[in-house]
C-alpha cells in the first residue's frame, strides 16, 4: 500500500509540475505574441542604422542603440565590454565580367571579407574551374600559374538541412585562396553559398592564413548565375578572360564592444545562464536574418521575463557579441573575462541561424541532461517544436568554458536561409514578424526550463 500511495504522490507531483509548466509555456508565447518588442528593435537595427560590419559606424551605432534599450526593460545590469576588432572596408563596388572573344558580360560579384585588393587597373586572366580544394593539388603549378581559379562546387541539394549543405563547400570561400596561391594563382572567384539560382553574390570571411602577405592574392564570391554562365562559357572557350577589380583594404584593428544586460539570480545569483546574438553583420545588407534576428530575440528573453514577472533562479544575461563574422574576438572576449572573473556558466543559448520558424534546439551536452531535455520535448510539441539533436550550438558560445556547462543553438527552419546569408537582399522585409516572435519565445521557453531543472 505504502507503494502505491508514494507511486500515486509522485505522479501527482509530476502532473502538477508539467501542469505548472505548461501555464508558464503559456504565458511566454503570449507575451512574445502580443507584448514583444524585438520586431520593432529589428526595424530600428536594420533601417535606422543598416550594417554593422565590425569596426564600422554602423557597428557602433548598434552598440549604442541595443544598450539604450536593454536600459529601457528595468534590468538589474547592462553594460559594455570592451573587445578590439579588425577593421576591413570593401571600397567601390567590385566589377567583373567574361572575356569571350570580342563579347564582354558584366557579372555580379563581391569581395569575400578579408580580401586584398586588385590593382587599380584590375586583373584579367584565363580560368580554371575547381570543383575542391584538392583538385587544385592534383592540377599542380603546370596548369595554375598565372590563372583565375574558379572554385564551382554548388551547395548538396539534397540535404534537407541546409547547414550541413553549407558545411559541405564553404572551405572553397575560407581557404581558397590560401591554396591557390600557393600554386601561382593570381585571384579566385568562389560560386556563392546560396541554394538558388540568383544574381546575389555572398560575401563571408576567408583567411590567408600562415602564407606571407606578399603571396596574397584578391578573392571574390560570384553570385550562383554568374557561376552558371561562366562555367558554360568555359566549356565553350576554355581560353576565355574574366576580369576583376576591387579595392578592399584591411586597416588597423579599432575598439569596439560586446553589449550586457542581466537579471541577477534570485537564488543563485553566481550561476550565470546566457542568451545571445552577434550585433555585427556584414556590409552588403543590413543582416536581418544575420544575426539582427538573433541579436532582438535574445534582447526579447529578458523583456519577456519583465513582462511577465518571472524572477529567475540564477543569473540570467543577454549577450550580443561583436565580431563573429570576421573574426569571433566578441566571444573569445567574453570567456577570457569570464575566466578572469571566475565566473560559473551552466547554461549558453545561441540564435544565429535566422528569424525563421523555430523547430527546435542542437545541444553540446553530455547524454545525461540531453535525456533530461528530451523529456521536455512534450511540452514544446503544441509549438510544432520537435527537433533536440546533439549538434554545434553557436560561434560565440563555443569558446565559453566552465566546470559544468549546456550548450544550445536555436534550431529554424533552415530552407530559406541561405538564400539570404552574407547577401544584399538580407534586409528586414525578409524577416516574418512572427516567425520572429516565436523564436524568442521558444529560446524565453527553454530558458525557463533550465533555469527551474538546473542541470546535472
Amino acid at each position: 500500500m505504502k507503494n502505491i500511495l508514494y507511486g500515486l504522490f509522485l505522479f501527482s507531483t509530476v502532473t502538477f509540475a508539467q501542469s505548472n509548466d505548461e501555464l508558464k509555456f503559456k504565458e511566454i508565447y503570449k507575451s512574445a505574441l502580443t507584448n514583444s518588442k524585438c520586431y520593432s528593435w529589428l526595424d530600428d537595427l536594420s533601417n535606422k542604422i543598416g550594417a554593422r560590419l565590425s569596426g564600422s559606424a554602423g557597428a557602433e551605432k548598434g552598440v549604442e542603440y541595443t544598450k539604450a534599450q536593454l536600459e529601457t526593460l528595468g534590468l538589474d545590469k547592462v553594460y559594455l565590454q570592451e573587445v578590439m576588432v579588425p577593421k576591413w572596408v570593401r571600397g567601390e563596388k567590385e566589377v567583373a565580367y567574361i572575356l569571350d572573344n570580342k563579347t564582354k558580360t558584366t557579372v555580379p560579384v563581391c569581395a569575400l571579407g578579408g580580401s586584398v585588393a586588385t590593382s587599380k587597373n584590375g586583373i584579367s586572366a584565363e580560368v580554371i574551374e575547381v570543383h575542391s580544394i584538392k583538385e587544385i593539388a592534383t592540377l599542380g603549378i603546370d596548369k595554375i600559374k598565372g590563372k583565375i581559379v574558379f572554385y564551382n562546387r554548388p551547395m548538396q541539394p539534397d540535404n534537407i538541412e541546409t547547414f550541413t549543405s553549407y558545411g559541405g563547400c564553404v572551405d572553397q570561400r575560407f581557404g581558397g585562396a590560401k591554396e591557390a596561391s600557393k600554386f601561382g594563382a593570381v585571384a579566385t572567384i568562389v560560386r556563392s553559398m546560396n541554394m538558388r539560382l540568383d544574381d546575389f553574390p555572398h560575401t563571408g570571411a576567408q583567411s590567408y592564413g600562415d602564407i606571407p602577405k606578399e603571396n596574397y592574392i584578391p578573392t571574390a564570391a560570384i553570385s550562383t548565375n554568374g557561376a552558371e554562365l561562366l562555367s558554360k562559357s568555359l566549356k565553350a572557350n576554355p581560353n576565355l578572360k574574366f576580369y576583376l577589380k576591387q579595392s578592399c583594404e584591411q586597416l588597423e584593428d579599432v575598439l569596439s564592444y560586446n553589449v550586457i544586460g542581466e537579471i541577477t539570480g534570485s537564488e543563485h545569483p553566481e550561476k550565470i545562464m546566457v542568451v545571445g546574438g552577434h550585433l555585427d553583420s556584414w556590409d552588403l545588407a543590413d543582416g536581418s536574418q544575420d544575426d539582427g534576428a538573433g541579436v532582438v530575440q535574445s534582447m526579447e528573453v529578458l523583456n519577456i521575463f519583465k513582462s511577465i514577472g518571472y524572477k529567475p533562479k540564477n543569473t540570467i544575461r543577454a549577450v550580443l557579441f561583436m565580431n563573429e563574422e570576421n573574426g569571433g574576438r566578441g566571444g573569445k572576449k567574453y570567456e577570457e573575462l569570464s575566466k578572469s572573473n571566475n565566473e560559473n556558466h551552466i547554461f549558453a543559448l545561441e540564435s544565429d541561424s535566422g528569424g525563421f520558424s523555430p523547430r527546435g534546439f542542437s545541444f553540446e551536452t553530455d547524454d545525461v541532461n540531453l535525456a533530461k531535455i528530451q523529456t521536455w520535448k512534450g511540452l514544446f510539441e503544441p509549438y510544432l517544436i520537435h527537433s533536440f539533436t546533439k549538434g554545434h550550438s553557436g560561434s560565440d558560445i563555443e569558446p565559453l568554458t566552465s566546470s559544468k556547462i549546456i550548450k544550445a543553438g536555436l534550431h529554424p527552419d533552415s530552407q530559406r536561409y541561405f538564400d539570404y546569408h552574407h547577401a544584399a537582399n538580407d534586409k528586414f522585409d525578409a524577416v516574418n514578424k512572427r516567425e520572429l516572435e516565436l523564436g524568442a519565445a521558444t529560446m524565453a521557453a527553454l530558458m525557463y526550463l533550465i533555469d527551474q531543472n538546473g542541470i546535472d
